[in-house]
């Protein structure tokens, strides 16, 4: 079957390409790609994209978005993500998404319009040192004190509190409940008295972050959801989050495709090895794969669903295929593709080296693929939890 988009959806793709050909400089994609968070080129990007409601295209127009499809917001997003210009993150893919979905119409009004315009952001904080994949472990306490609750805790791997203005906090409200009740999600403001941070840097070069927190009071009305049943609203901001555009991916396959174009060694270009010509068509294939699953779960959403197990397969697929580039890039340039970018000899500017590492930080970062192997065999297939 050949997939293809409406004259109104490819009139929207020509209309954001020709407004990245103006906006994207190197300057901002270096940032982006620098993976250090929202920089001052990034922050300028977001408001001039959120000035055209192309943030948050999917919300009712009086929060700041066009009432346009999720097909329509994956068109943009792609174009975004396949020339680099930024990442789309987590207030606007998770929090944003959820407070639409689970908010009061209060917190709507309060949230909503700013993230859509590209004026705030939030920074996921749900990773503590003994919960990290098993989120019902959360320990971090919340204990309530008349119009406020006041936190302490230890959040770890928070990445983007360094340039966030808020935290999309997860608490232990009731620590006698069963391990998945007893939960609730916050939104603390990052300037809050009592926070203090620590920088962390991954093995992928990825700065995140410690994050304390000293009697910290945040308003009763900063809760998101019902008391105590922040699990299953944490649940579905990470469906919201899991599902991602595949323009990088693509950008990445076709970086390494030309390479093979145009790179000669012992006499022929790259293209003619028959193996290597093999593992191209099939990345190829499953770049394709990624696309399609990535629309798939577009149009569910337009269903009016909210995917789960779908939304596991989209970010387990696209990290692993991540990895599988990454080691095609290597595999393609030898020991070349050890070196860092910086070093005069780097074929691709050091992306094969760099993008290994990321590529593996990916398979774990907000859900490992053994936890999104398991959404998918209990949620999708209906098997039994394992012990």
């Amino acid at each position: 079957m050949d997939f293809h988009f409406t004259e109104d959806q490819e009139r929207l793709r020509e209309e954001v390409c020709s407004f990245l050909e103006k906006e994207v400089t190197p300057e901002l994609v270096k940032e982006t790609e620098s993976n250090q968070g929202l920089g001052p080129h990034s922050w300028e990007f977001m408001r001039k994209a959120g000035a055209r409601r192309w943030l948050c295209p999917t919300w009712p127009k009086q929060y700041g978005g066009l009432e346009a499809s999720n097909i329509c917001r994956l068109v943009i997003w792609d174009e975004i993500a396949y020339r680099g210009a930024m990442e789309i993150w987590a207030g606007i893919r998770m929090a944003g998404p959820t407070i639409l979905h689970a908010g009061t119409e209060e917190q709507k009004r309060e949230w909503l319009p700013p993230i859509a315009r590209g004026e705030i952001d939030f920074a996921a904080g749900f990773t503590e040192p003994d919960a990290g994949s098993d989120l019902a472990a959360v320990q971090f306490r919340a204990v309530e004190d008349g119009d406020d609750y006041v936190l302490n805790g230890q959040k770890s791997f928070n990445s983007g509190c360094h340039y966030a203005q808020y935290h999309w906090l997860a608490v232990r409200t009731d620590p006698d409940a069963p391990r998945h009740r007893g939960i609730s999600l916050f939104i603390v403001d990052m300037k809050s008295p009592g926070i203090s941070l620590n920088p962390v840097y991954t093995f992928a070069g990825w700065k995140t972050n410690e994050v304390f927190y000293d009697n910290v009071r945040v308003p009763k009305r900063n809760m998101i959801g019902e008391k105590n049943r922040g699990f299953y609203v944490i649940a579905t901001s990470l469906d919201f989050d899991r599902a991602s555009a595949t323009g990088g991916i693509r950008r990445g396959f076709e970086r390494l495709l030309q390479y093979a174009r145009e790179t000669e060694q012992g006499g022929m270009t790259l293209g003619k090895n028959p193996l290597l010509r093999n593992k191209l068509a099939e990345l190829a294939i499953e770049v394709e794969i990624a696309r399609c699953l990535s629309y798939w779960h577009a149009w569910l959403c337009d269903q009016g669903l909210i995917p789960s197990y779908q939304a596991a397969m989209i970010k387990l697929f696209h990290t692993e295929l991540g990895s599988r580039l990454s080691q095609c890039g290597m595999d393609m340039l030898g020991l070349y593709g050890q070196l860092q970018e910086g070093s005069k000899c780097a074929p691709l500017d050091g992306r094969i080296e760099g993008g290994c590492r990321t590529s593996t930080h990916a398979t774990i970062f907000g859900g490992t693929s053994e936890i999104m192997k398991t959404v998918i065999a209990i949620r999708g297939l209906g098997l039994p939890a394992g012990l």
